[in-house]
């Protein structure tokens, strides 16, 4: 399973590649960050992230997207900002038919670094370790994308295995009903 991560942001927006699967190593393919000058329009900006994201998605072919999940802070122009960048992966995978997955800060944090509370330095060192990778991603938002990748690669494949067995026991149990 190859996932596109995407830690989204007007300024800055984070985009890391990994393969894998449960139980195997994970690879990283490409990590890199959009950055866009605050002097320009917030279409434009937009406009510009979308580009960068779609020639991502032709160039490394991701079987899905994972977004991180905005969530309300106290400053409301940035969150404005960091929605609206989120909502671009997200049209660029239904555009491709992808699935998408949404992930929460916690969720990605626990994923990675067992810990929902890890702070940034944590995640990135585990990024870093897991990903068998010489040096650290930076910025923060590069490992912040690879670690939504990487929490998309486990918890959608257990996910997809789950849905799967259970799918196979509910016809199983069809089967046997109409005998």
């Amino acid at each position: 399973m190859r996932v596109l991560g995407v830690d989204p942001g007007l300024t800055r927006c984070g985009l890391g590649v990994v393969e894998g699967d449960l139980g195997k190593p994970l690879r990283m393919i490409a990590v890199g960050v959009v950055r866009t000058p605050t002097s320009d329009e917030p279409a434009t900006r937009l406009l510009a992230l979308q580009i960068e994201i779609d020639e991502w998605m032709a160039r490394y072919e991701p079987d899905a997207v994972a977004v991180e999940r905005v969530f309300a802070k106290a400053n409301i122009k940035g969150i404005m900002g960091t929605a609206q960048a989120s909502a671009v992966p997200m049209l660029a995978a239904a555009r491709l038919g992808l699935p998408l997955a949404m992930h929460t800060p916690t969720e990605v944090k626990a994923a990675v670094t067992g810990n929902g509370r890890a702070d940034k330095a944590q995640v990135t060192a585990m990024v870093t370790r897991i990903l068998r990778l010489d040096t650290p991603p930076k910025p923060a938002d590069a490992a912040d994308a690879l670690a939504l990748a990487i929490c998309q690669v486990w918890r959608g494949t257990a996910q997809n295995r789950l849905q799967q067995a259970v799918a196979a026991q509910l016809a199983h149990q069809t089967l046997g009903a109409s005998r």
